[in-house]
């Protein structure tokens, strides 16, 4: 497939253009020119690479209607036809596809083996990390390239695993960061209106494509930079404590060893295995995970759930109802350890970090924390961990924005 079109693109969108890496990363702000520069990235791959097929990936299927289905219908217009019911475009050739995908609904992304990849918004939490590892795998036999575009709404699983990973050297990123107003269409007026009006976390974020950390991180305590460290083996001595949340569809624990000589912890297991497993399968594994070690305590539910407790004890895993039954209470002790640096993570636990990067409370109109917990009912590890974590008493330890809420929230 050969184009014959020229583009007129800007500095930002050369850049990501000219990249040679495998995953070229485009953050920018709003409006910034992000996904009809993935569709014409895609053509140029598909000409390139050839009969295959390709993944168009975005958040949601909303937001697939609404913007990147739209674009690429548009850049590959007369070159085949669109299939609503499969949401496959087919080339005229019969032999080439691209499958548009929600990442929302990872196993859309399942069915190919795919020579390249554009993943629209993929800083959006429902973008989650489930699909881009699905499209990592499609894309594994042909080692094909994908290329990564966003505005920033958060943190999560994609700072934690791609941007700061492309930070730190990882050759296969390569981070192109510019602002709204790198688009020569997008009007400086409304640039600076944005700047002025609000905080400047959210302005850098959405207007200019920078990480900042959101006012409304539940624990804005954590310090990726110290608190987050490679995995060691764990010495024999140090005892072991183990919070759980309970479910039968999303059953979780954290499992955590203290230094006796400094007392800090160390999270150096989650589990998080999904459904369809028994009391006892769930009793075999923790005991595998905590083999050879001193377990000193388990703890987790709520004060409700003593029959659940009881199921474990009888099956010899004792569990003991947390100390604390308020959760911004529970939430409280463990921001305090944060705060101390006395928690420490082992950075292979991906689904806690992107547990931990993306709780947050939700904001309002005027982009303050309320005392309500965002999508509360998804964050299972992150529930295990103050089951457990909330038994100790920290010294006391709060950021002045904490501070000034804790009348309202506690």
């Amino acid at each position: 497939m050969t184009t014959g079109v020229v583009l007129r693109l800007h500095p930002g969108q050369q850049r990501a253009w000219d990249s040679k890496a495998r995953f070229p990363v485009i953050l920018a702000g709003t409006q910034g020119g992000k996904t009809v520069f993935l569709a014409e990235w895609l053509r140029r791959e598909i000409a390139e690479k050839g009969l295959g097929d390709y993944i168009a990936a975005t958040a949601t299927y909303p937001l697939l209607n609404l913007k990147l289905l739209p674009e690429c219908l548009e850049v590959f217009r007369g070159y085949g036809s669109y299939k609503e019911a499969s949401k496959v475009f087919l080339f005229n050739d019969g032999q080439t596809r691209i499958i548009f995908a929600s990442a929302d609904n990872p196993e859309s992304i399942e069915s190919a083996t795919a020579k390249g990849a554009i993943c629209d918004e993929i800083g959006q939490k429902q973008f989650k990390r489930e699909a881009w590892e699905a499209i990592l795998r499609r894309l594994s036999l042909a080692q094909g390239r994908a290329c990564l575009a966003t505005t920033l709404y958060t943190y999560g699983w994609f700072k934690s695993e791609v941007y700061d990973r492309a930070m730190n050297g990882a050759k296969d990123f390569e981070i192109i960061q510019f602002d709204s107003t790198l688009n020569p269409a997008f009007p400086k007026e409304e640039f600076e209106r944005a700047r002025a009006t609000m905080p400047g976390w959210k302005f850098d974020m959405f207007y200019r494509g920078r990480f900042a950390k959101p006012l409304g991180m539940i624990y804005d305590s954590f310090n990726e930079a110290t608190c987050k460290v490679k995995r060691f083996p764990l010495p024999k001595e140090w005892p072991v404590f183990v919070g759980h949340d309970f479910g039968g569809a999303n059953p979780a624990a954290m499992f955590y060893a203290q230094d006796p000589a400094t007392g800090y912890f160390y999270a150096y297991q989650e589990y998080l295995p999904g459904g369809g497993r028994s009391t006892a399968e769930h009793v075999s594994h923790f005991k595998e995970i905590t083999k050879g070690l001193i377990v000193l305590k388990r703890a987790g539910g709520s004060h409700q759930e003593d029959e659940i407790r009881q199921g474990y004890t009888a099956h010899g895993w004792p569990i003991q109802e947390p100390k604390l039954h308020d959760v911004r209470a529970q939430i409280d002790r463990v921001y305090a350890l944060h705060k101390l640096n006395k928690l420490f993570i082992f950075d292979d636990l991906l689904h806690y970090l992107d547990e931990k990067l993306s709780y947050s409370w939700v904001m309002d109109a005027l982009y303050q924390p309320t005392d309500e917990i965002e999508e509360k009912a998804r964050f299972h590890l992150l529930d295990a961990e103050r089951y457990i974590l909330s038994d100790f008493t920290p010294e006391t330890a709060t950021s002045d924005r904490w501070q000034s809420r804790r009348s309202n929230v506690f």
